[in-house]
């Protein structure tokens, strides 16, 4: 062990070059000069040095006093730039989804692999599968992370429609040993049936039984309010028929429930009715696949979401919910980043940017948007100290900036690399290039 010297720190190259190339990466690493966001929404630490062993985070201290670094570090100059911990989606898919297409023969070990690594890629180090995930998901949710982002999952959405049906079904996704259990209370805007009141809280219970939590897919305010009371664990998305109310904050407060506003689900549904703003987005367009894109600019689709009534209620609903997500944070309800990133045309990765862009629209600061996504959205799904932050004995799972997303939500374009328990996310060509 001997003192870091400021003037030796430097990137190695020929080790960068053997991590990118998939050959044995240096045990320690350490990053100098950046300026350091923790996830807690404390003040950032400036002029950092951030040692990392192994998957783990070692210390944090100054380049003032850097403490001791082992001789054999690798060292990476990471001065002007900021350092953010890598973003947990708190309500994602991994999914049976390829392009715009959907379908069982989708759900293979390669394509969740891919998908992954795509969030990983965009800076989204944790995903939570919240439905949908079988077998091959929990072989992955099993093994270390290399070269990819973290997977949890919830398995098989509960859809029963009867007390004992919806048991059942908890008791099979228990046996799968999954991290927690999700079911819908939703007409999709008075077009199907909700699940019904005994079904779902015999669901509820059942998953308590088993110790695991539980969220719920909704969309109005008397449902949450109900779920809540009954011991709901997370609201996996945005009320959108009307503005929460005071009893709905008292509510949520006392149980410790979590919101995840998904508000980009929203947009979803209707941007596409046009060609996206973001198609010329070179951020969006570092992984995007141009045949997709392509099949999203077709003038007979994209009159056809023109005219589709749900896309237009859909629009108006993401007013009501930018409304709340800040009518929310006022009150103190912690928040948790997610996306329902997953089906076709909710693009894994660079949706949680633009999330984070929309929470920043409807009144959170730019730290607020940033906590939401990380020491937030992992303490939210029961990951707190070990995801989500930059800490002693956390995950070394953190992204690289360019820019200062702090100052300007946008600045998570500046994305330049990302580490998942401590090694270095490789960069891929865009599919098609």
């Amino acid at each position: 062990m001997r003192i870091l010297r400021v003037g030796l720190l430097c990137s190695s190259l020929a080790s960068t070059a053997a991590i990118l190339s998939g050959q044995a990466r240096p045990t320690t690493l350490v990053f100098v000069g950046a300026r350091l966001v923790d996830g807690t929404g404390a003040v950032p630490v400036e002029r950092s040095v951030l040692l990392v062993e192994g998957d783990r985070i070692r210390s944090i201290a100054t380049m003032s006093e850097p403490g001791t670094i082992p001789a054999d570090a690798e060292r990476i100059d990471a001065r002007g730039k900021t350092i953010l911990p890598g973003f947990v989606n708190a309500h994602g898919h991994v999914a049976d989804t390829s392009g715009l297409k959907a379908g069982p023969e989708f759900y293979t070990r390669d394509n969740l692999e891919r998908q992954l690594r795509l969030y990983a890629q965009y800076g989204v180090t944790t995903v939570f599968s919240l439905g949908g995930d079988g077998p091959e998901g929990v072989a992955l949710r099993n093994e270390p992370p290399v070269g990819r982002a973290r997977l949890f999952i919830a398995g098989p959405i509960v859809t029963g429609t009867t007390a004992a049906t919806a048991t059942r079904q908890v008791d099979v996704a228990a046996a799968m040993k999954v991290d927690w259990i999700k079911f819908r209370v939703d007409d999709n805007l008075g077009t199907t049936p909700k699940m019904p009141r005994d079904a779902w809280l015999a669901a509820l219970q059942r998953a308590h039984e088993h110790n695991l939590p539980v969220a719920a897919h909704l969309f109005y305010l008397a449902d949450a309010k109900d779920l809540l009371r009954a011991g709901v664990d997370l609201i996996a998305h945005s009320i959108r028929d009307q503005p929460v109310d005071d009893e709905f904050i008292q509510l949520v407060k006392a149980h410790e429930t979590c919101v995840v506003p998904t508000l980009t689900r929203e947009v979803s549904t209707f941007v596409y009715e046009s060609d996206a703003p973001f198609f010329s987005d070179e951020f969006f367009l570092r992984h995007a696949d141009p045949k997709v894109i392509q099949q999203l600019k077709d003038p007979a689709r994209q009159a056809q979401m023109r005219k589709s009534a749900s896309a237009q209620k859909y629009k108006e609903a993401l007013k009501v919910a930018m409304q709340n997500l800040k009518t929310l944070e006022d009150a103190g309800v912690r928040v948790a980043m997610g996306t329902d990133t997953g089906p076709p045309a909710r693009f894994q990765g660079f949706f949680e940017h633009m999330e984070l862009e929309l929470m920043v629209k409807a009144g959170l600061t730019p730290m607020q948007a940033i906590v939401a996504a990380t020491g937030d959205a992992a303490r939210c799904m029961k990951k707190a100290d070990t995801l989500g932050v930059i800490k002693p004995g956390a995950s070394a799972d953190f992204a690289i900036y360019r820019d200062d997303p702090t100052k300007d939500i946008r600045a998570t374009r500046s994305l330049e690399s990302v580490y998942v328990a401590g090694a270095r996310i490789p960069e891929a060509a865009p599919p098609g290039r």
